[in-house]
């Protein structure tokens, strides 16, 4: 892929545009959200990885940060997340603190999985987060499952699963899809399409234009959104959790995108033609909602400046913190492998 291949109209279009924006409120919480999930992931990657204090792989989302948070800023605490490895937006908005996600990378007692595995394969039930492994179309049955439990309980809660667009070629993903939307559960499935899955580019695992295009052979609607606009993915968002939540089942939803690093902290994106990140770079989707909030008077520069120090405060207090965490003890390994009596 390079960029005369990319078609501008496609990969930002919006099959339908955004009809109602949120709360001012609302839209600073979306843009606070984006920041620290930037700035966190670059403290991440950028420092404490390279410090040599960062146990395991480091997987972020640079450039996908509008996508989690756009999508998750309005669920109910009830409500379920299974995300994949480019939503760290997702914990955060769900109430996972710095300290416990630091302390998951450092491999500190104190994290999501307390050292017994890395990065972002974790979760946490308390806020109804569900914890994946690497194989990343394998929490779609999981989500489908979740909402088919909700359907027959009666409850009225929605899951939203994520994924990226090489785990729509799995078999579990097609599997997945195809019970929802039989059962018309209330779930949303929302596909980071950042155009690689791992090196493989788009095309060369997937013959059709786009991953919404797969919806319609299981029955349910498929919606494209530009997935570097953060009030087009809160709005797609939005109607696919009304539409679930209503008994309608489930929504496929595409945010088309780019990956801004290689796959992980060690992969040098070296296959990725140079011109495709200048390309993404100017398509921002943080530049591109500051731009907009300013122009709308409800943010300034120096908000924007005050806003940025008070990340970096609580990033550098989190941080400080989970360094002085301890690790597990070495029994711990044995703990919580088997069952036990209580």
């Amino acid at each position: 892929m390079n960029v005369k291949d990319i078609n501008p109209e496609i990969l930002a279009r919006q099959v339908v545009p955004p009809t109602r924006l949120p709360p001012d409120q609302t839209l600073l919480d979306l843009l606070y959200y984006m920041k620290l999930t930037r700035e966190l992931e670059f403290r991440i990657e950028r420092k404490l990885y390279r410090q040599g204090k960062i146990v395991g792989g480091v997987y972020v989302g640079r450039g996908q940060e509008a996508i989690a948070v756009g999508s998750c800023i309005n669920l109910r605490a009830d409500d379920v997340v299974c995300p994949s490895h480019r939503d760290m937006g997702a914990f955060l908005i769900r109430g996972m603190s710095l300290r416990t996600i630091l302390a998951q990378y450092m491999a500190r007692k104190t994290g999501a999985t307390r050292g017994k595995d890395g990065n972002m394969h974790m979760g946490d039930l308390k806020h109804n987060l569900i914890p994946f492994v690497s194989m990343l179309a394998d929490n779609v049955p999981v989500a489908a499952g979740i909402g088919l439990s909700f359907k027959m309980r009666g409850q009225d809660r929605v899951a939203l699963c994520f994924f990226g667009d090489g785990a729509t070629s799995r078999g579990d993903w097609h599997e997945g899809v195809n019970m929802a939307s039989v059962f018309k559960v209330p779930v949303v499935f929302i596909c980071n399409n950042n155009q690689y899955a791992y090196s493989t580019p788009l095309e060369r695992q997937m013959a059709v234009e786009n991953v919404a295009d797969r919806a319609e052979a299981y029955g349910l609607p498929g919606e494209i959104v530009d997935g570097n606009d953060v009030l087009a993915v809160w709005d797609a968002a939005t109607r696919a959790i009304e539409r679930a939540r209503s008994g309608q089942g489930p929504t496929l939803i595409e945010c088309k995108t780019f990956r801004m690093t290689g796959h992980s902290a060690h992969d040098d994106a070296g296959y990725v033609p140079a011109e495709l990140f200048e390309f993404w770079e100017e398509r921002d989707p943080i530049n591109k909602f500051e731009r907009f909030l300013k122009e709308r008077g409800i943010i300034t520069a120096s908000g924007i400046e005050d806003l940025q120090k008070r990340i970096h405060r609580e990033i550098d207090e989190a941080i400080q913190i989970a360094e002085k965490d301890p690790f597990p003890d070495p029994e711990d390994c044995l703990k919580d492998v088997y069952y036990e009596e209580s």
